[in-house]
């Protein structure tokens, strides 16, 4: 995408910031709403701030409302996930309303409303030739797989769609990716894979044929 299609690639910069900020203005109040009652119930700090692979596998910080706890055991580990996510935080991400700092990301250039989402930088090396293709365009906020899953599909899965819309890419799908987040935002379809809290772990795997 990166290539080709560059007036459709301003175009959508463009919408991504006026979208962005104006969605930063309208959502503010449930913003700060959320914010104070995570620190009513975990205390500091409000945000999540993950190292991200970004377009062309470049890191950067993404934002999260937090969700977790910081509980450990005895030996210092962290606690499963399933452990440690508060009754406020199965709320926030059951609502997406974790995802909205994301916006900032967005403003600043680290990702785009719609593109495959962003994922640990460290999972980078582990994918394959193949897999690498979903780094060829912007990060997203939501995308192809999120409407077509989210959390509970396969890793496999998820990377087929990935780089299904890498490789059709345009306006017209990145408006209907929009259209059925709201959908599934509403309906709170898949937010988690079957018996975890969050997604797990990516180890690596696929093939290039």
């Amino acid at each position: 995408m990166r290539k080709k299609k560059p007036l459709q690639r301003m175009i959508k910069r463009t919408f991504d910031i006026c979208a962005a900020l104006a969605g930063l203005m309208l959502l503010s109040p449930l913003m700060l709403i959320a914010a104070c009652k995570i620190y009513r119930e975990m205390g500091r700090p409000l945000f999540f701030n993950a190292v991200r692979a970004g377009a062309g596998g470049r890191p950067f910080r993404l934002y999260k409302f937090r969700t977790m706890t910081n509980e450990r055991d005895e030996c210092g580990k962290l606690l499963p996930d399933t452990e440690r996510l508060t009754p406020l935080g199965k709320k926030l991400r059951s609502t997406s309303i974790d995802e909205l700092p994301q916006l900032l990301n967005v403003v600043k250039g680290d990702m785009s409303l719609v593109g495959p989402r962003p994922l640990p930088l460290e999972y980078v090396p582990r994918y394959s030739a193949v897999q690498k293709k979903r780094l060829d365009v912007p990060q997203g906020i939501t995308g192809w797989a999120q409407i077509h899953g989210r959390n509970a599909i396969s890793w496999e899965e998820k990377f087929s769609r990935d780089i299904w819309y890498v490789e059709n890419w345009s306006l017209f799908l990145d408006a209907r990716i929009i259209a059925a987040t709201l959908k599934k935002v509403l309906s709170r379809e898949g937010i988690s894979a079957e018996g975890e809290a969050t997604m797990p772990e990516f180890r690596g795997g696929g093939n290039d044929g």
